[in-house]
């Protein structure tokens, strides 16, 4: 493929998907315009930290993607992280990974997101008394998840055959409502260390339950959940859908800075202590992957357990009858739900966002830049927040940024309103639209 380079010469980039081999003759390619085209090629999702000075000037032949990268980005910075279905994202950065935030689409051609299917899984829906365990021992696979609220269960195969054979014999069995597909979801973005001096501690402390008995209580459906120093008082409980994790003690992951965007929301009103606690949902479990079935499971779990508020800072481009009907439900019993709209700068739909019934925040640019450019636009914004969250723990210091920290946010502070005013959620969520109104965004 030709690049329009951005000084004299001509610019060509060969990236060979199938030999893992890559071939470049660039002469002065701005930045943005070498990644587009490596993002067409490659079919990586590609994140970067916006420069304008950077020129790109390198030639070889038949590198391996890692070499090739070293040698056409020069004093740049970039990691490759390999994502659980089988993809790539590729961070281009000067200063640190955290600020590769700007998502790179492959110009006019660029491929739309698309849901990613689980390979050899099925979810069935079935009529009451109906046996999965007997019917999943007839088609040859294994029960490995129940929703028993929704009736549904996940159902795994040896291989996509017997997948597509299974498929086929349910058609016409009475004691099944449907049969779909499971998704994946998207993988959150780990948060990522940073240098210089730490943040002011978070000083809350936990306030008694009201006297009326109706606290707010916030369900996090996210990844594994960390002890939280100061902050563990307020964790209720620690669930998992997924499996038990165990993740490093020394990197905190994405429920961890979740957490902490959610209790400096309710800390930024100047108050010193709260009654709100929080009910951890792991969906991601040990594999760090999570679908539509386990987020459907977690989120119902979390309502089960008396989350009356939920964030799911989390999401991806399947749609799903049983996340659907999940959020649904959870509706019908007076539970809203917050969640991110996305990192891609996509124009299509994400899900549990995209769905009516919930809550969906979109993440501001600091110091009032308006919508963050990484922002998805195929969903409709309820709220927009803050997209960037610092915090300490365990003695470093780190930083979280996107739509996912926004939606932490917002969901904290709709659960600091409800604590003070004891207003409705429909009252306090009318109120946050004026106040967190979602800038209008372009196509």
């Amino acid at each position: 493929m030709t690049l329009a380079p951005a000084g004299t010469g001509t610019a060509s980039l060969t990236w060979d998907r199938m030999n893992g081999r890559v071939s470049a003759n660039l002469e002065r390619v701005r930045l943005l315009d070498l990644l587009e085209d490596i993002a067409g090629q490659s079919g990586w999702q590609v994140f970067v930290e916006p420069d304008e000075t950077f020129r790109a000037s390198a030639k070889f032949e038949n590198l391996p993607p890692g070499e090739a990268l070293r040698r056409m980005l020069g004093a740049l910075n970039y990691a490759m992280v390999p994502q659980p279905d089988g993809g790539q994202r590729l961070y281009v950065f000067r200063t640190t990974l955290q600020h590769a935030v700007q998502s790179v689409q492959h110009g006019k051609s660029a491929k739309r997101p698309e849901a990613r299917k689980v390979p050899k899984e099925l979810i069935l829906r079935l009529q009451a008394g109906a046996d999965v365990e007997a019917l999943a021992k007839l088609l040859g696979g294994k029960v490995v998840g129940a929703i028993p609220e929704l009736a549904a269960y996940r159902l795994q195969f040896a291989d996509e055959a017997s997948t597509e054979a299974a498929r086929q014999k349910l058609a016409g069995n009475p004691e099944v409502t449907s049969v779909e597909d499971n998704y994946f979801v998207d993988l959150p973005q780990v948060p990522q260390p940073l240098a210089g001096g730490g943040v002011p501690a978070l000083r809350l402390s936990l306030a008694p339950p009201p006297a009326d008995g109706k606290n707010v209580v916030v369900g996090l459906v996210d990844t594994a959940l960390q002890p939280l120093g100061p902050l563990e008082p307020f964790v209720k409980e620690r669930l998992s859908v997924a499996g038990e994790s165990q993740p490093d003690s020394g990197l905190p992951t994405h429920a961890t800075a979740m957490a902490n965007a959610l209790y400096q929301a309710i800390g930024e009103s100047g108050r010193r202590s709260t009654s709100v606690p929080i009910i951890s949902v792991d969906v991601f479990g040990p594999t760090g992957s999570a679908n539509t079935f386990n987020v459907a499971w977690g989120l119902i779990t979390a309502g089960n357990k008396g989350a009356n508020l939920i964030n799911a800072s989390l999401g991806g481009y399947g749609d799903s009858p049983v996340l659907r009907d999940a959020v649904q439900q959870l509706a019908r019993h007076g539970i809203p739900i917050f969640a991110a709209m996305g990192n891609d700068a996509s124009l299509v739909p994400f899900y549990p966002a995209a769905y009516p019934e919930v809550v969906a925040v979109t993440a501001l640019q600091p110091r009032g830049g308006g919508v963050a450019p990484y922002a998805n636009k195929g969903t409709t914004a309820d709220l927009a927040a803050p997209g960037l969250v610092l915090f300490g723990y365990n003695g470093g210091y780190f930083g979280s940024q996107g739509t996912s920290v926004s939606s932490a946010m917002a969901a904290g502070m709709a659960a600091g309103m409800a604590e003070v005013t004891r207003d409705p959620w429909s009252k306090i969520i009318s109120s946050l639209e004026t106040t967190w109104a979602a800038p209008r965004v372009g196509n």
